[in-house]
């Protein structure tokens, strides 16, 4: 690999590093980070129940 090749790897491996500190400066309330998370474990919640749905149908559902 040719030295300006590796330059511009670590060029923009630099600027992948610096743009994921940009965007973990972002700070949310607690109260709406609380409400954020509950959100998503109800999301979760939702969807694990769902992919149960379907593996039990697909088991022990009607199989014409």
């Amino acid at each position: 690999m040719s030295s300006a090749s590796r330059a511009w790897i670590v060029a923009t491996s630099i600027g992948v590093v610096e743009a994921l500190k940009d965007q973990g400066a972002k700070k949310i309330p607690a109260s709406q980070y609380s409400k954020n998370k509950l959100k998503d474990h109800e999301k979760l919640k939702q969807s694990e129940e769902s992919l149960r749905t379907v593996m039990y149908l697909s088991c022990w559902g009607p199989s014409n």
